[in-house]
């Protein structure tokens, strides 16, 4: 995947949350560390963090050297401008990259695995998005080819990459990924993704 970029996105402030929800603990490691590690074993050509809300803890807390952290100072702009900030960021440390993976950092059960399986579906197909397949809905993570860089760089305000997925459905390849649904957007949702650890231990 050296010729892939995996931008993680981390800059909201959590507002449904009510704290830094990237730095919860879960499995001995951060939510944030935890897709960090899983896309550093994906062997991506690049890993870059996007901060904004809390952006020195956040950093401080990525602990990789060879992962780009990169502070978004329009993060209360939206979304949009965190995947302008990682885009542009994959560009310019590599001019040749040909896929970017669009990642955020409360879905628990991302791995290395599905970066590869979005990778590798992508090589065999003709379409030039791949998406996450998860509870009737697709979504992150999603691997975009160099054809849709121009409109990921386009996105403005609290638009994100599925605006763009479902403007091109005619060119969109899906990966399986259940577990995707789980997210951790309030703290009942981690207390929920607490308890069902508890069972399957």
């Amino acid at each position: 995947m050296n010729n892939t970029a995996i931008i993680i996105l981390a800059a909201g402030n959590a507002s449904r949350f009510g704290g830094v929800k990237q730095l919860l603990h879960f499995n001995n490691k951060t939510l944030l560390q935890h897709v960090v590690d899983e896309a550093i074993d994906a062997d991506a050509g690049s890993v870059i963090v996007i901060t904004g809300a809390y952006a020195d803890k956040i950093s401080e807390s990525v602990y990789n050297k060879s992962v780009e952290v990169v502070y978004n100072e329009n993060w209360q702009q939206g979304m949009a401008s965190g995947i302008v900030a990682g885009v542009t960021k994959a560009i310019t440390l590599n001019n040749n990259v040909e896929k970017i993976i669009i990642a955020v950092c409360d879905q628990p059960f991302v791995s290395s695995g599905l970066f590869n399986q979005l990778y590798q579906k992508q090589e065999e197909s003709v379409e030039h998005i791949v998406a996450s397949a998860y509870a009737d809905t697709i979504g992150t993570p999603a691997l975009f080819t160099q054809k849709y860089f121009d409109a990921l760089l386009a996105l403005k305000g609290d638009e994100g990459a599925k605006k763009i997925i479902k403007a091109n459905s005619d060119d969109v390849a899906t990966v399986d990924f259940p577990q995707g649904a789980i997210d951790i957007d309030t703290q009942q949702d981690f207390d929920d993704l607490l308890d069902r650890q508890k069972h399957v231990l």
